[in-house]
Protein backbone atom coordinates (compact mmCIF):
# COMPACT_ATOMS: atom_id res chain seq x y z
CA UNK A 1 0.00 0.00 0.00
CA UNK A 2 1.89 3.50 -1.32
CA UNK A 3 0.94 5.71 1.79
CA UNK A 4 3.94 7.70 3.42
CA UNK A 5 6.15 6.68 6.32
CA UNK A 6 5.34 9.87 8.23
CA UNK A 7 1.65 8.77 8.06
CA UNK A 8 -0.37 6.99 11.27
CA UNK A 9 -1.78 4.74 8.95
CA UNK A 10 1.95 3.76 7.98
CA UNK A 11 2.34 0.48 9.39
CA UNK A 12 -1.42 -0.83 8.78
CA UNK A 13 -1.67 -3.71 6.55
CA UNK A 14 -5.03 -5.19 4.68
CA UNK A 15 -5.71 -7.72 7.23
CA UNK A 16 -5.94 -5.01 9.98
CA UNK A 17 -8.47 -2.90 8.17
CA UNK A 18 -11.70 -4.67 8.93
CA UNK A 19 -10.63 -4.43 12.97
CA UNK A 20 -9.38 -1.06 12.88
CA UNK A 21 -11.74 0.79 10.89
CA UNK A 22 -13.83 2.29 13.29
CA UNK A 23 -11.15 2.99 15.47
CA UNK A 24 -9.73 5.37 12.91
CA UNK A 25 -10.45 9.22 13.27
CA UNK A 26 -12.89 10.48 9.81
CA UNK A 27 -9.88 12.26 8.75
CA UNK A 28 -7.94 8.82 9.12
CA UNK A 29 -10.63 6.99 7.25
CA UNK A 30 -10.71 9.13 4.14
CA UNK A 31 -7.23 9.09 4.02
CA UNK A 32 -7.38 5.21 4.10
CA UNK A 33 -10.27 4.91 1.84
CA UNK A 34 -8.42 7.47 -0.81
CA UNK A 35 -4.94 4.84 -0.69
CA UNK A 36 -7.06 1.51 -1.28
CA UNK A 37 -8.38 3.24 -3.89
CA UNK A 38 -5.17 4.59 -5.56
CA UNK A 39 -3.82 1.17 -4.72
CA UNK A 40 -6.17 -0.40 -6.74
CA UNK A 41 -6.37 1.64 -9.41
CA UNK A 42 -2.79 0.92 -9.79
CA UNK A 43 -3.42 -2.48 -9.57
CA UNK A 44 -5.70 -2.78 -12.31
CA UNK A 45 -3.42 -0.47 -14.55
CA UNK A 46 -0.63 -2.97 -13.79
CA UNK A 47 -2.29 -5.95 -14.41
CA UNK A 48 -4.33 -4.85 -17.46
CA UNK A 49 -1.46 -2.86 -19.37
CA UNK A 50 0.19 -6.50 -18.85
CA UNK A 51 -2.20 -9.03 -19.65
CA UNK A 52 -5.17 -9.05 -21.79
CA UNK A 53 -8.15 -10.16 -19.93
CA UNK A 54 -7.30 -7.78 -17.30
CA UNK A 55 -8.00 -5.37 -19.59
CA UNK A 56 -10.99 -6.97 -21.11
CA UNK A 57 -12.85 -6.65 -17.65
CA UNK A 58 -11.64 -3.05 -16.94
CA UNK A 59 -12.94 -2.19 -20.57
CA UNK A 60 -16.22 -4.66 -20.50
CA UNK A 61 -17.55 -4.98 -16.71
CA UNK A 62 -20.61 -6.73 -17.49
CA UNK A 63 -18.65 -9.34 -19.80
CA UNK A 64 -19.53 -12.79 -18.82
CA UNK A 65 -16.32 -14.74 -18.97
CA UNK A 66 -15.71 -18.67 -20.49
CA UNK A 67 -12.87 -20.52 -20.86
CA UNK A 68 -12.38 -20.37 -24.30
CA UNK A 69 -11.60 -16.66 -23.61
CA UNK A 70 -8.79 -17.03 -21.53
CA UNK A 71 -7.24 -19.37 -23.69
CA UNK A 72 -7.85 -16.45 -26.62
CA UNK A 73 -6.12 -14.19 -24.67
CA UNK A 74 -3.35 -16.41 -23.68
CA UNK A 75 -2.48 -16.27 -27.99
CA UNK A 76 -3.27 -12.92 -28.00
CA UNK A 77 0.28 -11.98 -25.41
CA UNK A 78 1.65 -14.17 -27.29
CA UNK A 79 1.32 -12.23 -30.96
CA UNK A 80 1.98 -9.10 -28.66
CA UNK A 81 5.20 -10.65 -27.06
CA UNK A 82 6.43 -11.35 -30.45
CA UNK A 83 6.07 -14.87 -29.96
CA UNK A 84 3.66 -15.86 -32.00
CA UNK A 85 3.20 -14.55 -35.73
CA UNK A 86 0.48 -16.75 -37.52
CA UNK A 87 -2.42 -17.56 -35.37
CA UNK A 88 -5.87 -18.20 -36.69
CA UNK A 89 -9.05 -18.80 -34.40
CA UNK A 90 -12.00 -20.57 -35.40
CA UNK A 91 -15.17 -20.56 -33.49
CA UNK A 92 -19.06 -19.59 -33.68
CA UNK A 93 -21.05 -16.72 -34.48
CA UNK A 94 -22.03 -14.86 -31.24
CA UNK A 95 -18.81 -16.25 -28.94
CA UNK A 96 -17.57 -12.86 -28.77
CA UNK A 97 -15.16 -13.53 -31.38
CA UNK A 98 -15.29 -9.52 -33.22
CA UNK A 99 -15.38 -8.41 -29.96
CA UNK A 100 -12.21 -9.58 -28.95
CA UNK A 101 -10.70 -9.55 -32.29
CA UNK A 102 -11.77 -6.10 -33.65
CA UNK A 103 -12.27 -4.04 -31.24
CA UNK A 104 -10.43 -5.20 -27.53
CA UNK A 105 -7.24 -6.35 -29.44
CA UNK A 106 -6.43 -4.26 -31.65
CA UNK A 107 -7.23 -1.51 -28.25
CA UNK A 108 -5.02 -3.28 -25.76
CA UNK A 109 -2.20 -3.84 -28.44
CA UNK A 110 -2.19 -0.21 -29.54
CA UNK A 111 -2.02 0.77 -25.43
CA UNK A 112 1.18 -1.05 -25.36
CA UNK A 113 2.99 -0.19 -28.43
CA UNK A 114 1.60 3.02 -29.54
CA UNK A 115 4.37 3.75 -31.21
CA UNK A 116 3.23 0.57 -33.61
CA UNK A 117 1.04 0.01 -36.64
CA UNK A 118 -2.29 -2.06 -36.69
CA UNK A 119 -4.51 -2.94 -39.87
CA UNK A 120 -7.58 -4.31 -39.29
CA UNK A 121 -9.75 -6.12 -42.09
CA UNK A 122 -13.44 -7.59 -42.24
CA UNK A 123 -15.41 -8.53 -45.11
CA UNK A 124 -16.92 -5.34 -46.03
CA UNK A 125 -15.27 -1.97 -45.93
CA UNK A 126 -18.59 -0.54 -43.43
CA UNK A 127 -17.88 -3.69 -41.13
CA UNK A 128 -14.49 -2.60 -40.84
CA UNK A 129 -14.36 0.98 -40.33
CA UNK A 130 -17.25 0.43 -38.02
CA UNK A 131 -14.51 -1.29 -35.67
CA UNK A 132 -12.25 1.34 -35.94
CA UNK A 133 -14.61 4.09 -34.99
CA UNK A 134 -14.89 1.62 -31.63
CA UNK A 135 -11.84 1.52 -31.35
CA UNK A 136 -11.35 4.94 -31.98
CA UNK A 137 -13.56 6.06 -29.31
CA UNK A 138 -12.19 3.61 -26.54
CA UNK A 139 -8.84 4.61 -27.02
CA UNK A 140 -10.50 8.07 -26.47
CA UNK A 141 -12.07 7.45 -22.77
CA UNK A 142 -10.96 7.96 -19.64
CA UNK A 143 -11.26 4.05 -18.71
CA UNK A 144 -8.80 3.59 -21.11
CA UNK A 145 -6.20 6.27 -20.68
CA UNK A 146 -6.29 5.28 -16.98
CA UNK A 147 -4.66 2.35 -18.12
CA UNK A 148 -2.74 3.21 -21.10
CA UNK A 149 -2.24 7.22 -20.37
CA UNK A 150 1.04 7.28 -23.04
CA UNK A 151 -1.42 6.51 -26.04
CA UNK A 152 -3.87 8.93 -26.92
CA UNK A 153 -5.35 10.36 -30.53
CA UNK A 154 -3.24 12.33 -32.69
CA UNK A 155 -5.44 15.59 -32.76
CA UNK A 156 -5.43 15.99 -36.48
CA UNK A 157 -5.82 12.50 -37.28
CA UNK A 158 -9.11 10.77 -36.22
CA UNK A 159 -11.23 9.65 -38.89
CA UNK A 160 -13.03 6.17 -38.24
CA UNK A 161 -10.92 4.19 -40.36
CA UNK A 162 -8.00 5.70 -40.50
CA UNK A 163 -6.46 7.67 -37.21
CA UNK A 164 -3.01 7.73 -35.50
CA UNK A 165 -2.04 8.11 -31.91
CA UNK A 166 0.52 10.95 -30.58
CA UNK A 167 3.03 8.40 -30.65
CA UNK A 168 3.00 7.83 -34.09
CA UNK A 169 1.51 4.30 -34.20
CA UNK A 170 -1.26 3.83 -36.98
CA UNK A 171 -4.66 2.10 -37.12
CA UNK A 172 -6.29 1.47 -40.45
CA UNK A 173 -9.55 -0.39 -41.34
CA UNK A 174 -9.79 -2.10 -44.80
CA UNK A 175 -12.47 -4.29 -46.72
CA UNK A 176 -11.02 -7.52 -48.15
CA UNK A 177 -10.58 -6.78 -51.18
CA UNK A 178 -9.21 -3.09 -50.95
CA UNK A 179 -5.80 -1.92 -50.85
CA UNK A 180 -3.54 -1.33 -48.62
CA UNK A 181 -0.87 0.46 -50.99
CA UNK A 182 1.49 2.56 -48.90
CA UNK A 183 0.50 1.60 -45.52
CA UNK A 184 2.38 -1.37 -43.29
CA UNK A 185 1.17 -3.40 -40.27
CA UNK A 186 2.77 -4.60 -36.90
CA UNK A 187 -0.02 -6.68 -36.48
CA UNK A 188 -2.57 -7.51 -39.41
CA UNK A 189 -5.94 -8.79 -38.40
CA UNK A 190 -8.71 -10.45 -40.33
CA UNK A 191 -11.54 -10.98 -39.15
CA UNK A 192 -14.71 -12.71 -40.68
CA UNK A 193 -13.03 -12.20 -44.21
CA UNK A 194 -16.52 -14.01 -45.49
CA UNK A 195 -19.97 -12.57 -45.87
CA UNK A 196 -22.95 -15.04 -45.67
CA UNK A 197 -23.92 -14.00 -49.01
CA UNK A 198 -20.50 -14.87 -50.68
CA UNK A 199 -21.09 -18.46 -48.55
CA UNK A 200 -24.44 -18.66 -50.11
CA UNK A 201 -23.01 -17.91 -54.01
CA UNK A 202 -19.84 -20.35 -53.02
CA UNK A 203 -22.22 -23.07 -52.89
CA UNK A 204 -22.85 -23.18 -56.44
CA UNK A 205 -19.61 -21.87 -57.46
CA UNK A 206 -17.17 -22.30 -54.59
CA UNK A 207 -14.06 -20.52 -56.66
CA UNK A 208 -15.75 -17.59 -55.30
CA UNK A 209 -13.43 -18.35 -52.29
CA UNK A 210 -10.59 -18.29 -54.34
CA UNK A 211 -10.84 -13.88 -54.65
CA UNK A 212 -10.22 -13.63 -50.82
CA UNK A 213 -6.97 -15.85 -50.84
CA UNK A 214 -5.92 -14.22 -53.50
CA UNK A 215 -6.48 -10.94 -51.79
CA UNK A 216 -4.87 -12.23 -48.75
CA UNK A 217 -1.74 -13.24 -50.80
CA UNK A 218 -0.68 -9.98 -52.49
CA UNK A 219 -2.23 -7.55 -50.25
CA UNK A 220 -1.87 -8.42 -46.25
CA UNK A 221 1.15 -11.10 -46.77
CA UNK A 222 3.10 -8.18 -48.09
CA UNK A 223 1.66 -5.56 -46.31
CA UNK A 224 4.05 -6.52 -42.75
CA UNK A 225 6.91 -4.76 -41.04
CA UNK A 226 9.56 -7.08 -39.67
CA UNK A 227 8.55 -9.34 -37.07
CA UNK A 228 4.63 -8.47 -37.81
CA UNK A 229 1.95 -11.17 -36.93
CA UNK A 230 -1.49 -11.72 -38.88
CA UNK A 231 -3.94 -12.50 -36.75
CA UNK A 232 -7.39 -14.71 -38.58
CA UNK A 233 -10.62 -15.21 -36.60
CA UNK A 234 -13.37 -16.62 -38.13
CA UNK A 235 -16.30 -18.82 -38.55
CA UNK A 236 -15.41 -21.71 -41.23
CA UNK A 237 -17.47 -21.85 -44.16
CA UNK A 238 -15.84 -24.33 -46.86
CA UNK A 239 -12.36 -26.55 -46.90
CA UNK A 240 -12.00 -23.41 -49.67
CA UNK A 241 -12.11 -20.96 -47.53
CA UNK A 242 -9.30 -18.43 -46.12
CA UNK A 243 -8.17 -20.83 -43.52
CA UNK A 244 -8.78 -23.64 -45.78
CA UNK A 245 -6.58 -22.36 -48.33
CA UNK A 246 -4.09 -20.83 -45.73
CA UNK A 247 -3.42 -23.80 -44.32
CA UNK A 248 -3.26 -26.01 -47.77
CA UNK A 249 -0.67 -23.26 -48.61
CA UNK A 250 1.67 -23.87 -45.33
CA UNK A 251 1.43 -27.76 -45.90
CA UNK A 252 2.70 -27.80 -49.52
CA UNK A 253 5.19 -25.51 -48.05
CA UNK A 254 6.04 -28.33 -45.57
CA UNK A 255 5.00 -25.96 -42.51
CA UNK A 256 2.32 -27.49 -41.00
CA UNK A 257 -0.37 -26.46 -38.34
CA UNK A 258 -0.15 -26.78 -34.78
CA UNK A 259 -3.64 -27.74 -33.61
CA UNK A 260 -5.51 -27.66 -30.86
CA UNK A 261 -6.51 -30.80 -29.41
CA UNK A 262 -10.11 -31.07 -27.47
CA UNK A 263 -9.39 -27.80 -26.42
CA UNK A 264 -6.20 -28.04 -25.21
CA UNK A 265 -3.09 -26.38 -26.70
CA UNK A 266 -0.08 -27.55 -28.61
CA UNK A 267 2.89 -26.04 -27.79
CA UNK A 268 3.85 -23.98 -30.68
CA UNK A 269 7.28 -23.16 -32.42
CA UNK A 270 7.40 -19.69 -33.24
CA UNK A 271 8.48 -19.95 -37.04
CA UNK A 272 7.91 -16.85 -39.12
CA UNK A 273 5.41 -18.98 -41.64
CA UNK A 274 3.95 -21.83 -39.11
CA UNK A 275 0.41 -21.03 -38.18
CA UNK A 276 -1.09 -21.91 -34.45
CA UNK A 277 -4.81 -23.26 -35.14
CA UNK A 278 -6.99 -22.59 -32.34
CA UNK A 279 -10.67 -24.61 -33.08
CA UNK A 280 -13.79 -23.89 -31.13
CA UNK A 281 -16.74 -26.08 -31.52
CA UNK A 282 -20.27 -24.89 -30.34
CA UNK A 283 -20.05 -28.25 -28.82
CA UNK A 284 -16.82 -29.88 -27.64
CA UNK A 285 -16.10 -33.58 -28.30
CA UNK A 286 -17.33 -34.21 -24.71
CA UNK A 287 -20.75 -33.25 -25.52
CA UNK A 288 -20.68 -30.19 -23.46
CA UNK A 289 -21.25 -26.55 -24.92
CA UNK A 290 -18.25 -24.58 -25.11
CA UNK A 291 -19.37 -21.36 -23.77
CA UNK A 292 -22.38 -23.11 -21.45
CA UNK A 293 -22.25 -18.81 -19.05
CA UNK A 294 -23.80 -17.60 -22.24
CA UNK A 295 -25.34 -20.43 -24.26
CA UNK A 296 -26.15 -23.51 -22.52
CA UNK A 297 -26.18 -26.94 -24.09
CA UNK A 298 -30.53 -27.07 -24.69
CA UNK A 299 -30.09 -23.46 -26.47
CA UNK A 300 -27.23 -25.41 -28.73
CA UNK A 301 -28.70 -28.36 -29.65
CA UNK A 302 -32.18 -26.56 -30.30
CA UNK A 303 -30.09 -24.12 -32.96
CA UNK A 304 -28.45 -27.58 -33.95
CA UNK A 305 -31.95 -29.26 -35.16
CA UNK A 306 -33.27 -25.63 -37.30
CA UNK A 307 -30.12 -25.49 -38.50
CA UNK A 308 -28.86 -28.00 -41.89
CA UNK A 309 -26.60 -30.08 -40.80
CA UNK A 310 -24.05 -28.91 -43.25
CA UNK A 311 -24.35 -24.87 -42.03
CA UNK A 312 -23.99 -26.59 -38.42
CA UNK A 313 -20.53 -28.44 -39.06
CA UNK A 314 -19.07 -25.88 -40.83
CA UNK A 315 -19.94 -22.71 -38.68
CA UNK A 316 -20.73 -24.25 -35.30
CA UNK A 317 -18.90 -26.99 -35.10
CA UNK A 318 -15.75 -25.47 -37.94
CA UNK A 319 -15.57 -29.12 -39.60
CA UNK A 320 -16.55 -28.40 -43.07
CA UNK A 321 -16.08 -30.84 -45.44
CA UNK A 322 -15.16 -30.76 -49.42
CA UNK A 323 -17.76 -32.04 -51.44
CA UNK A 324 -15.36 -32.89 -54.52
CA UNK A 325 -13.48 -34.77 -52.63
CA UNK A 326 -16.32 -37.15 -51.13
CA UNK A 327 -16.72 -40.61 -51.69
CA UNK A 328 -20.50 -40.00 -51.83
CA UNK A 329 -21.84 -37.37 -53.43
CA UNK A 330 -24.47 -34.91 -52.53
CA UNK A 331 -26.17 -34.90 -55.58
CA UNK A 332 -26.41 -38.99 -55.40
CA UNK A 333 -29.37 -39.05 -52.54
CA UNK A 334 -32.71 -38.80 -53.55
CA UNK A 335 -34.92 -36.65 -51.42
CA UNK A 336 -38.61 -38.36 -50.11
CA UNK A 337 -40.77 -35.61 -50.77
CA UNK A 338 -44.09 -36.97 -49.47
CA UNK A 339 -45.13 -37.01 -45.89
CA UNK A 340 -45.32 -40.48 -45.35
CA UNK A 341 -42.40 -43.10 -46.98
CA UNK A 342 -43.26 -45.82 -49.25
CA UNK A 343 -44.77 -49.40 -49.02
CA UNK A 344 -41.28 -51.62 -48.59
CA UNK A 345 -41.18 -55.24 -49.07
CA UNK A 346 -38.43 -55.80 -46.93
CA UNK A 347 -37.28 -53.62 -44.08
CA UNK A 348 -33.98 -54.30 -42.54
CA UNK A 349 -31.99 -52.79 -39.30
CA UNK A 350 -28.30 -51.78 -39.44
CA UNK A 351 -26.29 -51.58 -35.67
CA UNK A 352 -23.06 -50.43 -35.50
CA UNK A 353 -22.43 -50.50 -31.60
CA UNK A 354 -19.63 -48.99 -29.10
CA UNK A 355 -18.46 -50.58 -25.82
CA UNK A 356 -18.80 -48.11 -23.24
CA UNK A 357 -20.81 -45.02 -22.20
CA UNK A 358 -17.93 -42.33 -21.76
CA UNK A 359 -17.54 -38.94 -22.87
CA UNK A 360 -14.41 -40.44 -24.91
CA UNK A 361 -16.99 -43.42 -26.38
CA UNK A 362 -18.05 -43.65 -30.14
CA UNK A 363 -21.45 -43.46 -30.40
CA UNK A 364 -24.20 -46.71 -30.94
CA UNK A 365 -25.98 -45.70 -34.03
CA UNK A 366 -28.81 -47.28 -36.13
CA UNK A 367 -30.38 -47.04 -39.53
CA UNK A 368 -33.19 -48.43 -40.58
CA UNK A 369 -33.92 -49.03 -44.35
CA UNK A 370 -36.55 -50.58 -46.40
CA UNK A 371 -36.62 -51.70 -49.85
CA UNK A 372 -39.64 -50.93 -52.43
CA UNK A 373 -40.06 -50.72 -56.04
CA UNK A 374 -40.79 -48.13 -58.85
CA UNK A 375 -40.76 -47.74 -62.22
CA UNK A 376 -37.58 -47.39 -64.00
CA UNK A 377 -37.29 -43.94 -66.08
CA UNK A 378 -35.26 -45.85 -68.36
CA UNK A 379 -36.97 -49.25 -68.74
CA UNK A 380 -40.24 -48.74 -67.68
CA UNK A 381 -39.82 -51.87 -65.59
CA UNK A 382 -40.17 -51.52 -61.59
CA UNK A 383 -36.67 -51.69 -60.41
CA UNK A 384 -35.64 -51.73 -56.64
CA UNK A 385 -34.82 -48.80 -54.85
CA UNK A 386 -33.68 -48.49 -51.02
CA UNK A 387 -35.28 -45.71 -48.74
CA UNK A 388 -33.85 -44.61 -44.91
CA UNK A 389 -36.61 -45.23 -42.93
CA UNK A 390 -35.22 -44.25 -39.57
CA UNK A 391 -31.90 -43.11 -37.60
CA UNK A 392 -30.54 -42.84 -34.22
CA UNK A 393 -27.49 -42.37 -32.58
CA UNK A 394 -26.53 -42.23 -28.66
CA UNK A 395 -24.10 -43.08 -26.26
CA UNK A 396 -25.09 -45.82 -23.97
CA UNK A 397 -24.48 -48.77 -21.24
CA UNK A 398 -25.11 -52.07 -22.78
CA UNK A 399 -28.32 -52.72 -20.62
CA UNK A 400 -29.92 -49.49 -22.13
CA UNK A 401 -28.35 -50.41 -25.74
CA UNK A 402 -29.98 -53.63 -25.66
CA UNK A 403 -33.71 -52.39 -24.68
CA UNK A 404 -33.13 -49.18 -27.52
CA UNK A 405 -32.44 -52.48 -30.39
CA UNK A 406 -35.63 -54.41 -28.89
CA UNK A 407 -37.63 -51.37 -28.80
CA UNK A 408 -36.68 -50.58 -31.95
CA UNK A 409 -37.57 -53.93 -33.14
CA UNK A 410 -40.91 -54.32 -31.77
CA UNK A 411 -41.68 -50.66 -33.31
CA UNK A 412 -40.44 -51.07 -36.92
CA UNK A 413 -41.03 -55.42 -36.99
CA UNK A 414 -37.60 -55.37 -39.69
CA UNK A 415 -37.59 -59.09 -41.62
CA UNK A 416 -34.16 -58.91 -39.93
CA UNK A 417 -31.01 -56.79 -37.98
CA UNK A 418 -27.47 -56.64 -38.75
CA UNK A 419 -25.59 -55.87 -35.94
CA UNK A 420 -21.27 -55.90 -36.53
CA UNK A 421 -19.70 -58.14 -34.43
CA UNK A 422 -17.21 -55.91 -32.55
CA UNK A 423 -17.17 -53.98 -29.12
CA UNK A 424 -20.85 -54.80 -27.45
CA UNK A 425 -21.79 -56.27 -30.55
CA UNK A 426 -20.84 -59.46 -29.81
CA UNK A 427 -22.62 -60.18 -26.72
CA UNK A 428 -25.78 -58.34 -27.99
CA UNK A 429 -25.91 -60.67 -30.66
CA UNK A 430 -25.98 -63.44 -28.90
CA UNK A 431 -28.66 -62.52 -26.55
CA UNK A 432 -30.97 -61.26 -29.00
CA UNK A 433 -30.48 -64.40 -31.16
CA UNK A 434 -31.91 -66.30 -27.52
CA UNK A 435 -34.80 -64.09 -27.38
CA UNK A 436 -35.41 -65.00 -31.13
CA UNK A 437 -35.07 -62.22 -32.81
CA UNK A 438 -33.25 -62.45 -36.64
CA UNK A 439 -29.75 -60.95 -36.01
CA UNK A 440 -27.40 -61.33 -38.43
CA UNK A 441 -23.51 -60.42 -37.92
CA UNK A 442 -21.27 -58.65 -40.08
CA UNK A 443 -17.41 -59.44 -39.36
CA UNK A 444 -15.32 -57.34 -41.78
CA UNK A 445 -12.51 -58.93 -42.90
CA UNK A 446 -9.32 -58.81 -45.64
CA UNK A 447 -11.88 -59.95 -48.61
CA UNK A 448 -14.49 -56.75 -47.41
CA UNK A 449 -11.23 -54.46 -46.85
CA UNK A 450 -11.63 -50.80 -44.91
CA UNK A 451 -13.83 -48.39 -44.02
CA UNK A 452 -13.00 -46.90 -47.32
CA UNK A 453 -13.20 -49.70 -49.58
CA UNK A 454 -16.50 -50.87 -48.40
CA UNK A 455 -18.31 -47.52 -49.30
CA UNK A 456 -16.59 -47.39 -52.69
CA UNK A 457 -18.32 -50.81 -52.88
CA UNK A 458 -21.66 -49.60 -52.74
CA UNK A 459 -20.64 -46.25 -54.23
CA UNK A 460 -22.28 -47.62 -57.43
CA UNK A 461 -25.74 -47.71 -55.49
CA UNK A 462 -25.89 -44.07 -54.77
CA UNK A 463 -24.54 -43.30 -58.19
CA UNK A 464 -27.37 -45.00 -59.60
CA UNK A 465 -29.75 -42.50 -57.44
CA UNK A 466 -31.73 -45.72 -56.31
CA UNK A 467 -30.94 -44.56 -52.29
CA UNK A 468 -33.57 -42.32 -50.76
CA UNK A 469 -34.53 -40.43 -47.73
CA UNK A 470 -36.40 -37.69 -46.20
CA UNK A 471 -36.27 -33.91 -45.98
CA UNK A 472 -36.20 -34.51 -42.05
CA UNK A 473 -33.29 -32.87 -39.91
CA UNK A 474 -32.02 -37.12 -38.52
CA UNK A 475 -31.89 -37.85 -42.35
CA UNK A 476 -29.72 -35.04 -43.13
CA UNK A 477 -27.25 -36.08 -40.52
CA UNK A 478 -26.98 -39.41 -41.75
CA UNK A 479 -26.04 -38.07 -45.34
CA UNK A 480 -23.93 -35.45 -44.00
CA UNK A 481 -21.99 -37.77 -42.13
CA UNK A 482 -22.19 -40.41 -45.55
CA UNK A 483 -20.62 -37.04 -47.48
CA UNK A 484 -18.13 -36.03 -44.88
CA UNK A 485 -16.04 -39.39 -44.84
CA UNK A 486 -13.40 -40.02 -44.36
CA UNK A 487 -13.13 -36.29 -43.51
CA UNK A 488 -15.29 -36.54 -40.96
CA UNK A 489 -15.50 -36.42 -37.33
CA UNK A 490 -17.90 -39.10 -36.88
CA UNK A 491 -18.41 -42.25 -39.13
CA UNK A 492 -20.84 -44.49 -37.02
CA UNK A 493 -23.89 -43.56 -39.35
CA UNK A 494 -21.47 -44.29 -42.20
CA UNK A 495 -20.72 -48.59 -40.76
CA UNK A 496 -24.61 -48.44 -40.46
CA UNK A 497 -25.28 -47.45 -43.97
CA UNK A 498 -22.55 -49.56 -45.42
CA UNK A 499 -23.66 -52.53 -43.36
CA UNK A 500 -27.04 -52.28 -44.66
CA UNK A 501 -26.49 -51.72 -48.15
CA UNK A 502 -24.09 -54.61 -48.27
CA UNK A 503 -26.93 -56.75 -47.34
CA UNK A 504 -29.30 -55.46 -49.92
CA UNK A 505 -26.97 -55.91 -52.61
CA UNK A 506 -25.04 -59.47 -51.38
CA UNK A 507 -29.36 -60.18 -50.86
CA UNK A 508 -29.99 -59.91 -54.07
CA UNK A 509 -32.85 -56.89 -53.30
CA UNK A 510 -30.93 -54.13 -54.85
CA UNK A 511 -28.39 -53.90 -57.88
CA UNK A 512 -27.18 -51.56 -60.45
CA UNK A 513 -26.30 -52.08 -64.53
CA UNK A 514 -22.89 -53.39 -63.17
CA UNK A 515 -24.43 -55.84 -61.87
CA UNK A 516 -25.43 -59.44 -63.74
CA UNK A 517 -28.79 -58.73 -65.21
CA UNK A 518 -31.75 -60.75 -63.40
CA UNK A 519 -34.17 -63.05 -65.62
CA UNK A 520 -37.19 -61.17 -63.25
CA UNK A 521 -37.29 -57.95 -61.19
CA UNK A 522 -37.66 -59.53 -57.66
CA UNK A 523 -41.79 -58.94 -56.47
CA UNK A 524 -41.85 -58.46 -52.53
CA UNK A 525 -44.24 -61.15 -51.05
CA UNK A 526 -45.54 -58.17 -48.63
CA UNK A 527 -45.85 -54.58 -48.84
CA UNK A 528 -46.32 -52.61 -45.29
CA UNK A 529 -46.04 -48.49 -45.39
CA UNK A 530 -44.76 -46.76 -41.68
CA UNK A 531 -44.40 -43.80 -40.87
Amino acid sequence: MNIPASSPLASVSLSDIPRILHKLSPEEQAQLLAELDHLARLRTKEQASAHFMPFVRAMWPTFIEGRHHLKMADAFERVAAGKLKRLIICMPPRHTKSEFGSYLLPAWFLGKYPHKKVIQSSNTAELAVGFGRKVRNLVDTDTYQDIFDQTELQADSKAAGRWSTSKGGEYFAIGVGGTVTGKGADLFIIDDPHSEQQAKLAETDPAIYDGVYEWYTSGPRQRLQPGAAIVIIMTRWSKRDLVGQVLRASAQRGLLPSLTEDGEEIETLATTDEWEVIEFPAILPSGNPLWPEFWPLTELEALKRELPHSKWSSQYQQNPVAEESAIIKRGWWQTWEKDRPPRCDFILQSWDTAFEKHERADYSACTCWGVFYRDDTQTGRPAANIILLNAFRDRLEFPALKQRVLRDYKHWEPDGIIIEKKASGAPLIYELRSMGVPVQEFTPTRATGDKIARLNGVADIFASKRVWAPATHWAEEVIQEVIDFPAGVHDDYVDSTVMALLRFRQGGFIGTALDEPEEEPYQGRRHRGYY
